[in-house]
């Protein structure tokens, strides 16, 4: 009897590990993305200063633009093969869950429903943001505690709508909500007095503040009512593609740590005595096939893109026009939230 039940354990066991193999193998994004010779990248729908812009030439540029290329040069050696697809945030998760995008770049909170639920993983945060208020400075607020009845502004199907009610209630304020389907439209609502203020996440409010006619008749409120990691999404079955992003954002930051940049990465896989620059840059370790990658593929991203604070400075931060501080969004070591894993 004790031989029959091994025999069952032993055969469900296999079974087991035979399902699981087979399924390992139906998700391949790396050798699809390589079959394809193209990144299938979802952002922002091209009017976001500062995370997607999108030029009458039909250039795309911005923060999640720019992690698009990197990740692009990791995998497949040229920043260049990316097919921007720009989504609002109504349609991006299930374009994603679809397979209809590799992977979306575009500004998205993780949230309990959308990893649990939704069956979606983020490969780390690469911005730290916060959900605040832009107002008018006419209207005569120094405070979101003072917006009671105030029409705000919002995207639809968003979660800073949540943000909002949640926001509202725990303080006993009323609002009305003016919902649009993208940042645009929500900006041309605020300029056009359809609400009073607009609710978004700093980094978008002070893109948006930076656009208007006259930025200085404009104020962002001191309050900040949520906390919003917000970080590149793959589907949650796809682990081996969750690891390449995951480490694509790493290396970046990993860079700015230890000094590696865009202008000095050749010289620095060259002539650094530092371990860890070697093994980041390819010149010891096998760590790029462990990926499905070359050995080369965080020194492509980093020639191409730059380093987390090359990225930062260029889109959001002081070489911007949105000037937006990195505070929380700092590495570690300067009193913000970024560090990277060893890699060993």
């Amino acid at each position: 009897m004790l031989k029959s039940i091994q025999r069952v354990a032993f055969g469900l066991t296999a079974a087991v590990a035979l399902v699981g193999g087979a399924n390992a193998q139906q998700v391949d994004t790396v050798g699809a993305i390589k079959a394809r010779g193209q990144l299938n990248c979802g952002v922002s729908t091209g009017v976001q200063t500062g995370m997607s812009t999108l030029d009458a030439s039909g250039n795309w540029a911005g923060f999640e633009v720019d992690f698009c290329r990197g990740l692009a040069a990791a995998i497949l050696g040229d920043a260049d093969k990316v097919k921007y697809v720009p989504l609002d945030i109504k349609t991006a998760f299930t374009t994603l869950q679809s397979g209809g995008i590799d992977l979306l770049a575009r500004t998205a909170t993780e949230t309990f429903l959308r990893d649990v639920e939704m069956n979606l993983a983020w490969a780390g945060a690469y911005l730290y943001d916060s959900q605040g208020f832009l107002a008018r400075k006419s209207l005569g607020v120094e405070s979101a505690l003072e917006l009671d009845g105030a029409s705000i502004c919002v995207s639809a199907g968003s979660n800073y709508e949540q943000n909002l009610s949640d926001y509202f209630r725990n303080n006993s304020l009323s609002f009305t909500p003016v919902a649009a389907n993208s940042r645009d439209q929500n900006e041309k609502n605020l300029i056009e007095g359809r609400c009073d203020v607009y609710a978004n996440v700093l980094s978008a409010l002070a893109g948006a503040r930076s656009k208007m006619p006259n930025p200085d008749e404009w104020v962002v409120l001191p309050e900040m009512i949520s906390m919003e990691p917000i970080g590149p999404v793959v589907r949650q079955d796809d682990y081996r593609f969750q690891d390449v992003v995951s480490w694509v954002l790493n290396a970046q930051i990993a860079a700015e740590e230890y000094g590696v940049t865009s202008k000095n990465a050749t010289e620095m896989r060259d002539t650094s005595p530092s371990p860890e620059v070697q093994r980041l840059l390819g010149k010891t370790g096998d760590f790029g096939a462990k990926l499905g990658l070359g050995n080369d593929w965080a020194l492509n991203t980093i020639q191409a893109v730059g380093n987390y604070g090359e990225m930062f400075s260029r889109h959001l931060g002081e070489e911007s026009p949105i000037k937006l501080e990195r505070r929380l969004n700092a590495l570690w070591k300067d009193g913000g939230l970024l560090y990277t894993p060893l890699i060993r």
